[in-house]
């Protein structure tokens, strides 16, 4: 049987991480060199061949358009070089959400693009990076990986890219999957997976944006006012996103704000500062009357994402705005 060969980008995080002294909790991500992370992964004789390329080291924090631009353009390349059969991106988890909807959302579902990232750094006692390293090969390499889309491999789970988020500071199973489970379960062994490809041969969503809009969250809390809205239009926001309480409310001030905001053509986004849950229009917020924008089951973090993706393609009608969140 023919081994895959697999592109593998990196680009820091803790899972090139180093600097712990084992036990320790201090470490610098992206310590350890991309080279030396895969050849640590060809002893363990997995079947596939590994070509590296470095993008960045550096924690994902420190994530932005630079990466993103060098990210969507070895995986376009990628994507159209027969002899490649999927990609590996190894990211820090703090954004990996991001980049991987950002992906998702421009990148076509012909060959499987696999985000891999770990919560511990590569010199630590139960490091994790490997087995999620070797569980993200099992998946790019499989022949039924493609026309799923954007997907990221932490903790012996397979999660689309749509789904996906951090939930915890430091845990090892720190990701979940919402408002759907995960695709598959993985161990560097065996690959099951939960259902048949959902975007089979699709082509990208949106074309890659050529620059990307400014669109700040602003975070609801009780007894706030109008102001700090207002701060964000004089720096230039071409989009809000509102984590609100609850169901993406606020105090009504802002909520006057934001609708002055989506009057003048800054298209505003209502998500949820809560962990999880739906946020449906018209519920306690007036979304029509208003011309706000239900996030649905995106978070902020994601909702600002597409948010910016949309803007970038001439996307700022509420409604489109709207479609495009419930298309998930």
């Amino acid at each position: 049987m023919t081994r895959p060969t697999i592109l593998v980008l990196g680009t820091g995080g803790t899972i090139a991480g180093a600097g712990s002294g084992g036990t320790g909790v201090a470490y610098r991500p992206g310590g350890v060199a991309l080279e030396s992370l895969v050849a640590h992964l060809g002893a363990l004789g997995l079947a596939a061949d590994l070509v590296p390329e470095e993008i960045a080291r550096i924690g994902s924090q420190d994530i932005g358009w630079a990466e993103w631009q060098a990210l969507h353009g070895a995986c376009t390349r990628a994507l159209a070089d027969p002899r490649i059969a999927g990609v590996i991106i190894a990211h820090g988890t703090d954004t990996a959400e991001e980049t991987a909807l950002l992906l998702d959302l421009t990148l076509p579902a012909t060959k499987p693009v696999v985000l891999v990232g770990a919560m511990r750094p590569a010199d630590a006692v139960g490091a994790d990076g490997m087995r999620n390293f070797a569980n993200a090969v099992k998946v790019a390499g499989d022949r039924h990986a493609a026309g799923r889309g954007v997907m990221l491999v932490m903790g012996d789970a397979v999660l689309a890219a749509r789904d996906a988020r951090k939930a915890a500071t430091s845990s090892i199973d720190a990701f979940r999957s919402f408002p759907r489970g995960p695709l598959a379960r993985v161990t560097p062994a065996s690959l099951d997976w939960f259902g048949p490809p959902h975007r089979p041969g699709a082509a990208a969503r949106y074309p890659f944006p050529a620059e990307l809009p400014r669109v700040a969250i602003l975070t609801a809390g009780a007894g706030m006012d109008a102001r700090p809205v207002e701060a964000l239009l004089g720096i230039g926001a071409r989009g809000i996103v509102l984590a609100g309480m609850g169901q993406g409310n606020a105090p009504a001030v802002v909520l006057e704000a934001l609708a002055r905001c989506a009057a003048s053509g800054v298209p505003v986004v209502r998500a949820t500062r809560v962990d999880e849950g739906l946020v449906d229009r018209n519920v306690e917020v007036a979304d029509d009357a208003l011309g706000l924008v239900a996030a649905r089951a995106l978070g902020p973090a994601k909702a600002r994402v597409l948010l910016m993706v949309l803007i970038a393609n001439g996307i700022t009608d509420p409604q489109a705005v709207q479609a495009a969140f419930d298309a998930g």
